[in-house]
């Protein structure tokens, strides 16, 4: 069953990322869904906040595919945004981190979602208006 709730300030989307983290554990993966814009760096801003992991040291890993944190778990921070195939993610290692001692969340996951076990939580971020950001939690429906 999917859960739903809204944030009006990238504050609130913080939050939320550091609550949900809370609920996780190492091996646990994370897909987040939305446009550009959307929000999803700074959901993971709150997930590592919630592993202790400094928000100032999250950045977008638009040009890095794979950023790696160290906090009270490793935080492994996927972006998929350039990648043409899911071979571009086995090639850079992505199943190793997949099945290892942190949390993977990963941004723009539809790219490689061959790869993505059916556990995965996903996450679909929308923008109903200018300040409102609405997200939908649950396991990918097949």
């Amino acid at each position: 069953m999917n859960q739903e709730f809204e944030t009006s300030t990238p504050e609130e989307t913080i939050a939320l990322g550091e609550k949900l983290v809370q609920d996780l554990t190492a091996g646990d993966i994370v897909c987040l869904e939305g446009d550009l814009g959307a929000g999803k760096t700074h959901f993971v801003k709150g997930m590592a906040a919630g592993l202790d992991i400094p928000e100032s040291d999250v950045q977008s890993p638009t040009f890095t595919l794979i950023h790696e944190y160290e906090g009270t778990l490793p935080l492994y921070h996927f972006d998929c945004y350039r990648m043409e195939s899911p071979r571009e993610a086995l090639e850079i290692g992505a199943e190793d981190y997949f099945y290892g001692e942190g949390i993977c969340v990963i941004e723009w996951p539809e790219r490689i979602e061959p790869l993505i076990p059916p556990s995965a939580l996903w996450i679909s971020i929308t923008v109903p208006d200018k300040k409102t950001r609405k997200f939908v939690i649950g396991k990918k429906q097949s």
